[in-house]
């Protein structure tokens, strides 16, 4: 791999060397600035051998660097060494981000170049500044790879469907009438939507261009003049044609975008959010753009009571495919049979196929053995894949798609007799998901309010954890989506009611083990007082915690009360979907602390 990746380097560098280009910035994402992405756009990947979600391929004539996070550090390392890739700590201290590496390490008069279809218009007004002050340009047109990678996929063509209202809870005509009264306190007459999983919801359309995301590779222009769907036109049957003209939606090609931007008259006002749309549409719209935030995000995150009711169904049917599935882990540990990390994954996708709505797994299982759960976005191979031993824990970090809601659950189990750092530390993550879980908080209220309150018991001790604590959850989407989250950095999304979001605090002893333990938890109406409104969680994900991990010296009454409770909860929810054996393993797991 190490020759082929070489090579591949070495044709970049041809080309830049070809356009006058002295450092490239290739990111991983696509003109959606998508988080997972089709293989046509996994650029990144493919130059580099690194299959992380997250990162970016810095090259100059002589280096190669990849940025990337906390979750992906040790994958990263394991993946780039023997490339000549060097890897970059994003988020460390002393760690420069790529603009200052590049104002740093290039001459003054250098030149820049990526592909603005692939950077956002926030991204390249930022890295454009930040090189200008070093008289170093930027030269947003620099898109070679069709020349270099000759066998690149084709764009997706995955048949497109409709989501139906039973399950969306509302028609695509009423969501696109929404938008456009939103889009015009803008000051616009129009909007181009350019994010997937948002086009996906306002249309109710669903498709398989992303592996475990159901989203079509599109665009949308919506405006009261009519609205147009860009898309492969041989993905849409003749009926869902005919279901978007009923909805005021026409179709054209998915590459007659730009063409049909560059042909609005100059009256046109077209609202575009800066930090999702690519540079090369505003290159394309000129004046004609206005740059706000979109009213769509918003507008998705907050489920409707059809939808809740479907994620409340999901939930109960993904909680009696993981009991199936965790017995069978169980058996086949106690018979001593060989078990996999990607026989982990296997069981639990062949359960969960079993149940009603079932349509994809909503991100590739994380099963990692004793270190390997130590890499938070694990993902083994058939190289890598550990033997489960009867010690020792294993995470499980799982999820699906059903047509009623998108699930997204953590476990850490031990698969043997805990010792007293795994009970420990494990207790000490619950603590905080307890904490954070039982939270009260009044309107208005951020994820960066609330996220010190599941790190609290790891900082006590002086540990921690780098990703975020919670992210917001799709409906039958995206299994992470926005505005919302919790975690240490800013979002400006206050936490409303009808948000879905995880509650996933984690401890990462690095080759030891890993521990995460995660619920998805839906906010609602608390109470109201003189001083306002307050909310709080409703806890969604319906499967027990490892009883046998719980070190009940360091809990207070009231936390083994929570999880007696929830226990009890998740016990009642499930049983009606379960035969006599599955009910009697559910409920020594469910037995009081």
């Amino acid at each position: 791999m190490k020759e082929i990746i070489e090579a591949r380097l070495r044709a970049l560098r041809a080309m830049m060397k070809e356009a006058h280009i002295d450092a490239t910035v290739i990111p991983q994402t696509d003109p959606h600035h998508s988080e997972y992405i089709a293989d046509h756009w996994q650029v990144r990947r493919w130059l580099s051998g690194f299959t992380g979600s997250a990162g970016s391929l810095v090259l100059t004539a002589d280096k190669a660097l990849l940025w990337t996070d906390s979750r992906y550090f040790l994958q990263a390392a394991q993946q780039l060494e023997g490339t000549g890739i060097a890897l970059m700590k994003e988020g460390l201290p002393d760690t420069p981000s790529i603009n200052e590496h590049l104002a740093s390490s290039l001459s003054q008069g250098a030149v820049v170049g990526i592909d603005g279809n692939l950077f956002s218009i926030s991204e390249t007004a930022e890295m454009r500044s930040d090189l200008e002050k070093h008289h170093i340009s930027l030269d947003t047109h620099f898109d070679v790879i069709d020349r270099i990678w000759s066998d690149r996929p084709e764009l997706p063509d995955a048949p497109v469907f409709i989501h139906e209202v039973k399950y969306s809870g509302e028609e695509a005509s009423s969501k696109i009438t929404k938008i456009l009264e939103a889009s015009g306190q803008h000051g616009a007459t129009s909007i181009l939507v350019s994010a997937l999983d948002e086009i996906a919801w306002i249309l109710n359309i669903r498709s398989r261009d992303v592996k475990c995301n159901p989203v079509a590779t599109a665009f949308l222009y919506l405006s009261p003049l009519g609205s147009t769907l860009f898309i492969k036109e041989e993905k849409l049957s003749a009926d869902l044609v005919q279901y978007l003209a009923d909805n005021g939606v026409k179709t054209a090609p998915y590459t007659t975008l730009h063409t049909f931007l560059a042909s609005l008259p100059e009256s046109a006002t077209v609202l575009i959010e800066a930090p999702r749309t690519s540079q090369a549409v505003l290159d394309t719209l000129g004046s004609r753009a206005i740059a706000g935030a979109s009213p769509v995000p918003m507008l998705k995150a907050i489920k409707n009571e059809v939808q809740i009711a479907g994620i409340r169904s999901a939930m109960e049917h993904d909680g009696a495919a993981l009991v199936a599935a965790f017995m069978e882990i169980e058996r086949m540990l106690s018979d001593g049979e060989k078990l996999t990390e990607l026989a982990v994954s296997e069981i639990l996708t062949r359960f969960r196929s079993r149940q009603p709505h079932y349509f994809d797994e909503s991100f590739e299982t994380i099963a990692g053995y004793g270190p390997h759960g130590a890499i938070v976005h694990y993902s083994a191979t058939e190289e890598s894949s550990s033997t489960v031993e009867p010690h020792g824990l294993l995470l499980i970090d799982s999820g699906a798609q059903y047509f009623t809601g998108t699930t997204d659950i953590t476990r850490t189990i031990c698969v043997g007799t805990p010792t007293e750092e795994e009970r420990r530390d494990f207790t000490l993550v619950m603590k905080g998901h307890i904490a954070l879980g039982t939270a009260i908080f009044p309107e208005g209220t951020c994820g960066i309010q609330l996220d010190a309150l599941a790190r609290q018991f790891l900082w006590k001790e002086g540990l921690s954890y780098l990703h975020g604590t919670g992210h917001g959850v799709g409906h039958f989407l995206n299994v992470h989506e926005g505005p919302q989250s919790i975690r240490l950095n800013y979002m400006p999304a206050p936490l409303t009611p009808g948000m879905l979001t995880s509650n996933e605090p984690g401890l990462y002893r690095t080759g030891v083990h890993g521990i995460r333990c995660e619920n998805l938890v839906l906010t609602v109406q608390a109470f109201t007082t003189e001083f306002g409104n307050f909310y709080r969680f409703e806890t969604m994900t319906l499967f027990p915690f490892d009883r046998s991990l719980f070190d009940t010296s360091l809990m207070t009454t009231e936390e083994i009360s929570w999880v007696n409770g929830y226990h009890a909860m998740v016990y009642d929810r499930l049983l009606p979907l379960l035969d006599n054996d599955q009910a009697a393993w559910l409920r020594e797991k469910t037995l009081p602390l």
